[in-house]
């Protein structure tokens, strides 16, 4: 993550439609994955500026790790979070030490995906769940994904290699699928045109926009999948993609 762009991070995580929706989903999805427990041992890694760590607080005892050194020591000083500067390459615990691990959006900014999704797996409890997001589909690879020191994007089957031995997946699927077509759409133009649609402090999406009320409105249009989701109604596409996965 370029240094500029975890700042802006801090209140897009808390204030965009993006962030806002989707940890509303994730909020749902750990619901009914926690059985509605709140003693539950979690481990959060890559939490960027810390909104799913808050998040997922109300479900037990969380450890944050963070990768990048100047967004580690922004939240160790921002918030009162359990933090930890680490890699989910190399995790220094003990294996089986933890009900619930969690990535969301963390896998794509390393290489090699099969190592992390095996650290994951090795530190998860025996019965406990491993819950991880990524963007979803190469073809919206834009500047964003440039930005923000992507490897790739992922279809779901991809997702789901990374999870196919030593346990169960129990979810997976797409979403945000209500924006796919228009990000695939500004992305195309924005990677055709990039001199007409300008980009202000990091370069991200979110610097091209000014939303105003629609900030509202897409969070809700975002937030509608929901249901969806908590049915466990797989999605045939979306901007992302998400798993849970059984450790046996």
């Amino acid at each position: 993550m370029d240094s500029q762009y975890f700042k802006e991070y801090y209140q897009l995580e808390r204030s965009n439609w993006w962030f806002t929706a989707r940890l509303e989903i994730l909020k749902s999805q750990i619901k009914e994955l926690s059985n509605n427990r709140t003693d539950l041992k979690i481990l959060n890694i890559g939490v960027a500026t810390g909104a799913t760590s808050e998040m997922l607080e109300q479900f037990g005892k969380v450890k944050s790790i963070e990768f990048d050194e100047n967004c580690f020591e922004f939240v160790k000083n921002t918030l009162t979070i359990d933090i930890e500067k680490g890699s989910i390459l190399e995790l220094q615990f003990e294996k089986e030490s933890f009900d619930l691990v969690c990535a969301f959006d963390v896998i794509e900014h390393v290489e090699d995906d099969k190592l992390a999704a095996i650290e994951m797996k090795r530190v998860c409890k025996n019965n406990g769940f491993v819950f991880v997001t990524v963007p979803a589909f190469m073809s919206l690879w834009g500047q964003h994904d440039v930005v923000n020191h992507h490897f790739k994007r992922y279809k779901k089957f991809e997702l789901e290699q990374l999870f196919s031995e030593n346990g169960k997946i129990k979810f997976s699927t797409y979403f945000n699928a209500w924006f796919f077509i228009p990000a695939f759409l500004i992305r195309k133009l924005t990677n055709s045109f990039p001199n007409i649609f300008k980009r202000d402090g990091s370069g991200s999406d979110h610097s091209m926009f000014k939303l105003g009320f629609l900030n509202t409105v897409f969070h809700y249009v975002f937030l509608s999948e929901n249901s969806l989701l908590k049915n466990k109604i797989s999605l045939p596409f979306g901007v992302s993609a998400m798993i849970c996965w059984n450790k046996k």
